[in-house]
């Protein structure tokens, strides 16, 4: 049995969104738990599909004493300020003196966060904490697929564990994974640390192209695995960054670990060879809201067509606020069609003070991200109302418990919305449940997500069609204004080469 310390501290920055992470943006609610401290995380964690609860259920079962110090996690948005990232850093190394003494250290972190006065957060979060454990201690991470992995990262701890599937629905696994990993260290005291390896990928991937669920990603997950049985091989990760994050180490890392340094190269090398062969495969094509609303008009399926409205998925630091998808399906005509989650707090409000079965002028959406579509002016009928408050049943959120806020089913003509206070993405179907709108019953979604709503969605649609209207969430690399890329990276699969201004 060996004492270990376990922490979290999440965040996915999208530097060209127009919102901020603020400290009281960790420690609220929303899709996922609030700033959980001390033995909450062990009493709260367990159960959910997160990644600190994969490693809490294994490391239990390995009988090993854990001793939380805090985990918290704030939806994707604009940079951490740098309030936000220094109060959290206080709080975990008050933490890690008062646990004293301890045998390593496993943090469950994202791998995509920017600061204010960062443009590396995890890095130098892990500079940080191996600075104060010293060089021999482990130190074991997690990750989100995608992470943008840094070699700061990567020189400072022994291992990075990072999720296989997009959507994510093996977070808790992946933190079980890394848990044996750890534990793999710890049973021989004294031992080398694994000899690792890692390589970066010369372009950068669309979101909707990193989706494990379709080829190429697939294939390339598999061969990890696969890999993994090799003699020698320990871990491998793939992780396909998050492309609108204007830093230098922004896009695709592979990482391996080995019994020596022989298998780390070969092992990440065999992948980086594969997702080179495959680099043009990782495009995807995109229709305008106009064209997909046409399309899912003219279908006569008996199941869903389900929009993806990918450029304003809060999952990806957007505002969920844009009406361009909305807008084309009401001016269209179209009939048992939903939108969601759009946020506005606002109208969300004074469909409450009217009551259910009301008929409000609203101006709905447009007032976060005033780049795209203005306000969708209209009439709207209420149809339902919550408090934002139910729990998710899709793989995806599993067991998590979403504080929204005000919540209102809207409807206008064939058309209808359901409105939140605050941001979640549509990648559960109770989000529309729990406002006794049943999703399978639409002949049209629109939903608010990028491909994690794949995991819930796509046994009852009929297609899936990736739509590109107005959002924060730019899905194409190769449109987005960086400025402090490293010089040369492809800026799409086959794309031109990154050059900075003035070069």
């Amino acid at each position: 049995m060996s004492r270990i310390v376990i922490a979290g501290f999440l965040h996915e920055t999208n530097t060209f969104a127009p919102q901020k992470a603020e400290w009281d943006d960790f420690v609220r609610a929303e899709s996922f738990p609030g700033l959980t401290v001390g033995e909450d995380i062990l009493n709260d964690m367990p159960g959910k599909n997160i990644a600190i609860a994969g490693f809490i259920e294994e490391a239990r079962a390995m009988a090993h004493e854990l001793l939380p110090i805090a985990w918290c996690f704030a939806i994707p948005s604009a940079h951490v300020t740098q309030h936000a990232f220094e109060t959290y850093m206080t709080l975990f190394f008050e933490g890690l003196d008062a646990a004293a003494p301890f045998d390593a250290v496993y943090l469950d972190l994202h791998g995509a966060m920017v600061c204010e006065h960062l443009e590396d957060g995890e890095g130098e979060f892990l500079r940080r904490v191996r600075e104060h454990l010293g060089p021999d201690m482990p130190l074991v991470v997690s990750l989100d697929l995608h992470s943008n992995t840094t070699r700061t990262m990567f020189d400072n701890c022994d291992g990075l564990i990072a999720y296989r599937t997009y959507p994510h629905i093996d977070m808790a696994e992946t933190g079980g994974r890394a848990a044996h990993y750890l534990n793999a260290i710890l049973a021989t005291p004294g031992a080398a640390l694994p000899a690792k390896a890692h390589r970066a990928i010369p372009f950068l991937m669309p979101l909707t192209g990193q989706c494990t669920m379709a080829e190429p990603a697939k294939g390339t997950y598999a061969r990890l695995a696969a890999l993994e049985t090799e003699d020698g091989v320990r871990s491998i990760s793939f992780t396909p960054g998050f492309p609108p994050a204007d830093i230098w180490d922004c896009g695709p890392v592979v990482v391996a670990y080995g019994d020596d340094q022989a298998a780390a190269d070969r092992a990440a090398d065999a992948v980086y060879d594969g997702i080179m062969a495959e680099e043009a495969a990782f495009q995807v094509p995109r229709l305008s809201p106009d064209a997909a609303v046409a399309q899912a008009i003219a279908s006569n399926a008996h199941k869903p067509y389900v929009l993806a409205d990918v450029q304003d998925n809060c999952g990806a630091g957007a505002t969920s606020d844009t009406t361009g998808l909305l807008r084309s399906l009401v001016e269209q005509g179209a009939d048992g069609a939903v939108v969601g989650a759009l946020v506005d707090a606002e109208v969300a409000a004074q469909a409450h003070a009217a009551g259910q079965g009301a008929e409000i002028d609203v101006a709905l959406g447009g007032k976060i991200y005033t780049d795209g579509d203005p306000p969708f002016k209209g009439r709207f009928k209420v149809l339902a109302l919550s408090d934002g408050r139910f729990t998710c049943t899709g793989p995806f959120y599993k067991g998590a418990t979403p504080n929204l806020g005000p919540m209102a089913w809207l409807g206008i003509g064939g058309v209808s919305v359901v409105v939140s206070s605050h941001r979640m993405q549509a990648a559960d179907k109770e989000i529309f449940r729990h406002l006794g709108c049943d999703p399978e019953k639409q002949k049209i979604l629109g939903l608010k997500s990028s491909v994690h709503f794949r995991a819930d969605f796509t046994d009852i649609a009929e297609q899936i069609l990736v739509v590109e209207a107005p959002g924060a969430s730019i899905d194409r690399p190769e449109s987005l204004p960086y400025e402090n890329l490293r010089p040369g990276v492809r800026l799409c699969p086959g794309g031109q080469e990154f050059a900075p201004s003035g070069a």
